[in-house]
């Protein structure tokens, strides 16, 4: 029997408190959601219970899965976590948060959502850009039709650090840019290349270039790396009539809009410079949002923007393109085991 709805507001568990995991602890107590907190760490959870009044510490997990009070918990741990984490909290009970990527491998995610389905509970994952406002705001420059048909996406990520031992940069980095790639083309990528270079640590790639090839032509690389002198995260998106550049990295005028006019002049093609025009969208943070969201979902058993069959594609083109980087660069055909992308737009 599916549980009940839990009254309101959510009451909220994270699970990690590190690296990224605070930043949801922080979030969630903002928005007067946060009643739990668990970390393998026992030092840590007790500093962040310290931290928060009212905010209760729990030494293991189980005893998490086993409060009736905690109606959600949202993961942060190490991503080969995820799926064991997630499917225990969804039997028990819990709607369930995952950080990016949902796991590392598509038939671990797909055991996930299953697992939702089968005892009624939420799963989302977080890919923080789709609640971006800027992403929000290139959504509707596409279906007003102002950029025109779609026909070429870029994205560059790239740092000095955060490095990793348990993933490549791939699957560090990418799972953002994928996922705004799958959204913003409202399908899979047919075939997938991708190559890359392993300098610190033997077999994990430091720097790679995925290439993804869609229905109609459209085409989208992916850019990553944590060994990059300076930090640089651009999205540019090439319409059949205008361009659209958003460069988080950037203090201000983050999205701009360009003409795209090619004149023909003595029988050659001329582009016509233009200086680009500011965009401006909400100052809404991407991560409050997310939670409140992720929240606002539990409490309404509402489903999420981005469900764990948002995960699953990720993972299958993440997937996809590891095969790729194996195989030297070689094609890789791509296709998704769950319904289609479409349906989520």
């Amino acid at each position: 029997m599916t549980p009940p709805i839990p009254r309101v507001p959510a009451r909220i568990c994270v699970a990690g408190c590190g690296y990224w995991g605070k930043n949801l602890v922080r979030n969630f107590h903002q928005l007067g959601r946060l009643a739990g907190l668990f970390d393998v760490d026992a030092k840590r959870t007790e500093a962040f219970a310290a931290q928060y009044s009212g905010v209760k510490a729990y030494p293991t997990f189980e005893q998490v899965l086993a409060d009736p009070e905690i109606h959600a918990v949202a993961i942060a741990t190490p991503a080969e976590l995820h799926a064991s984490m997630a499917i225990a909290a969804l039997q028990a009970g819990k709607d369930v948060f995952v950080e990016k990527p949902l796991a590392l491998t598509a038939d671990d995610g797909r055991a996930m959502v299953e697992a939702s389905r089968r005892h009624g509970r939420l799963l989302v994952v977080g890919h923080l850009l789709i609640h971006h406002p800027a992403i929000k705001a290139i959504q509707q420059l596409l279906r007003s039709g102002e950029l025109g048909r779609l026909e070429y996406v870029y994205s560059n990520r790239l740092s000095m650090g955060k490095i990793r031992r348990e993933e490549n940069a791939l699957w560090s980095f990418a799972p953002h840019d994928i996922s705004i790639i799958l959204r913003l083309t409202g399908q899979m990528p047919i075939e997938v290349t991708a190559v890359g270079g392993t300098y610190l640590q033997p077999n994990i790639a430091d720097v790679t270039v995925s290439n993804l090839l869609f229905e109609k032509g459209i085409r989208a690389h992916i850019f990553v790396s944590w060994l990059h002198p300076y930090k640089e995260q651009r999205l540019v998106i090439i319409g059949s009539k205008k361009m659209v550049v958003f460069e988080d990295s950037r203090p201000t005028d983050k999205l701009m809009i360009y003409d795209k006019e090619i004149a023909l002049k003595d029988g050659q093609f001329e582009a016509v410079p233009h200086k680009g025009t500011p965009v401006p969208f909400p100052a809404d943070e991407p991560l409050s949002s997310e939670c409140r969201h992720f929240a606002e979902c539990v409490e309404t058993h509402t489903e999420s923007l981005t469900p764990g069959e948002d995960g699953i594609r990720v993972l299958e083109v993440l997937e996809a393109c590891q095969r790729s980087l194996s195989l030297n660069g070689q094609p890789v055909r791509c296709h998704s085991t769950v319904q289609p992308l479409a349906a989520f737009l």
